[in-house]
């Protein structure tokens, strides 16, 4: 049974539509400055994105009449990206009623944040700046649109699909597609094919309610089941129409009839065969932000190659050069990476290692070592902690060789195993792993990874340099999970990107694509574990 290669039917219908996370926010302040000789302030609040030295209105709240201590009704509705820095200002203004121009009203204060300093907190408060003094505070709380998520968790086989290829039987697999607003169809799922068979049993799957219909359990489903072609070219079977609510009071038996829009109507044409409902189950699935909001913490670690192949860093040649007039690719990487996951973690002490170095006195190899210097803790305070440990350890080791890997992602591991034995989602931990070349150690870091990747615990891997990393993708397993022997990964955990390909990009352009996946391998973890939110 084989994943099939994405399918575009004849027509060209439109890609899958994203899925955004909407979130609102709630504002509310205390102790505001009264703007108004005969009365109170009339406060407003207004959020801004920020963009360097731009800014752009989001939304805002309705204004409340003589008060100090508003508590705004209207909530601001904001895309969120976990994979992204959203810089924030909320600006409060006294304005009069007869005008929205805050450009008219008396300033108040402002704050700046992070959206990801709010989501990642109960209720984050703040005080509010007035031309460089504290005066109020401003508090925002933060709820993900869209309700409860639940999951669909079914079965299905096929029962006397129609014959499409000459020489065999069908190769079956099916679609499933969310009705969009407009009436078009969005793909929400797809299976394996199995090949050669017109009564397929297709493996258990699982589709998140909101992409299989924006958790609207009246939205139709449309289900297509086609017959897979190695060119692409797949022919319709049938199709069935239904709906989460149609889903979740179905029972073991339940049967639709696949029918090909092309014969519907056509004398004597009954149907293409049937789908059959083994199991059925519509569980709680919590979403990322739901776990993150009820007390699970990101925990970053960093592991840094000081393999001699990155070159003398006396040398401005060399990948850990320190004095050009830009950061090197090791410090844009950290720092891309870094400033996203920071506002996960609560206490902000991150591990670091290095690998494939010299270490003073003995000079003797080591594989993994605190970039602080302290082998029995190698915290450090900040991504500027990080990066201060790093460029003070390129001045006192030597670079060597060879570059193993395995010990830091086995180190990480009994980390993450300590943590898979909680009864409740506390921690989830995120490996940056940064190399020039080839991991020496393949075998056993991919002996490590499978073992990893039952417990809380994703590698984003950067290659440096210009070095041949195709045998790094290997590590990347988004078509099939990576496998070592008989032993296979239980998920994809690795997200692997050469740090070339993005040596004209923004940094947050990095970030966002190694750190895209992260979201959801967090919550289908917890989810397969079946462990809630410590606060839920």
């Amino acid at each position: 049974m084989q994943q099939p290669p994405p399918y575009v039917p004849a027509g060209g219908a439109p890609p899958p539509a994203a899925m955004v996370t909407k979130v609102e926010l709630s504002v509310s302040c205390e102790g505001l400055r009264d703007a108004d000789v005969f009365s109170k302030s009339d406060p407003i609040c207004v959020l801004f994105s920020l963009d360097g030295n731009r800014k752009h209105e989001i939304g805002r709240t309705e204004r409340i009449d003589d008060t100090l201590n508003p508590k705004f009704q209207k909530q601001i509705v904001i895309d969120y990206h976990f994979e992204e820095v959203q810089k924030l200002e909320f600006a409060v203004f006294d304005i009069d009623e007869n005008t929205n121009n805050i450009n008219q009203g008396d300033f108040l204060g402002k704050m700046e944040c992070t959206l990801g300093q709010i989501v990642s907190a109960s209720n984050f408060k703040k005080p509010l700046d007035y031309n460089g003094k504290a005066y109020g505070t401003i508090s925002v709380q933060c709820q993900e649109q869209g309700g409860l998520q639940k999951s669909v968790n079914m079965t299905l086989r096929g029962v006397k699909l129609d014959k499409k290829d000459w020489f065999g039987k069908s190769d079956p697999f099916l679609e499933f597609h969310r009705q969009l607003i407009d009436g078009s169809y969005a793909l929400a799922h797809r299976t394996e094919f199995i090949k050669n068979t017109l009564n397929p049993s297709w493996k258990p799957m699982d589709i998140n309610t909101r992409r299989l219909c924006d958790n609207n359990p009246d939205t139709t489903v449309k289900v297509e089941c086609f017959d897979w072609n190695s060119n692409g070219t797949h022919d319709l079977i049938g199709e069935f129409y239904t709906s989460l609510a149609e889903l979740e009071t179905s029972h073991a038996g339940k049967t639709w009839s696949l029918v090909h829009p092309k014969k519907k109507g056509k004398r004597g044409y009954k149907h293409s065969g049937e789908i059959v409902m083994e199991r059925v189950e519509v569980k709680r699935k919590y979403s990322f932000l739901e776990y993150i909001q009820g007390g699970c913490e990101l925990n970053f670690v960093v592991g840094i190659d000081f393999t001699g192949s990155n070159g003398d860093p006396r040398e401005s040649s060399s990948l850990h050069y320190l004095g050009g007039n830009a950061p090197n690719q090791y410090t844009q990487a950290i720092t891309a990476v870094g400033n996203v996951v920071q506002d996960y973690d609560s206490d902000q002490l991150y591990p670091a290692f290095g690998f494939g170095a010299r270490l003073p006195p003995s000079w003797q190899v080591s594989h993994q070592f605190s970039l602080n210097g302290d082998p029995n803790n190698p915290d450090c305070h900040g991504i500027a902690g990080i990066l201060a440990a790093y460029h003070q350890c390129i001045h006192s080791v030597q670079l060597y060789g060879p570059t193993n890997a395995s010990p830091i992602v086995g180190s990480v591991a009994a980390m993450a195993r300590e943590a898979f034995h909680q009864q409740q989602a506390k921690q989830y931990f995120v490996l940056l792993l940064i190399t020039d070349g080839i991991l020496t150690d393949m075998d056993q870091t991919i002996h490590m990874i499978i073992e990893a990747s039952e417990l809380p615990m994703s590698i984003i891997i950067i290659g440096v340099g210009d070095a041949d990393f195709s045998d790094m993708e290997r590590l990347d397993s988004d078509d099939k999970l990576l496998s070592l022997g008989p032993r296979v990964a239980k998920r994809d955990i690795v997200q692997f990107v050469p740090f070339r390909e993005f040596k004209n990009a923004t940094p947050a352009r990095l970030a966002a694509c190694v750190l895209d996946e992260l979201p959801d391998q967090v919550s289908d973890y917890f989810y397969s574990q079946g462990k809630e939110p410590p606060n839920d």
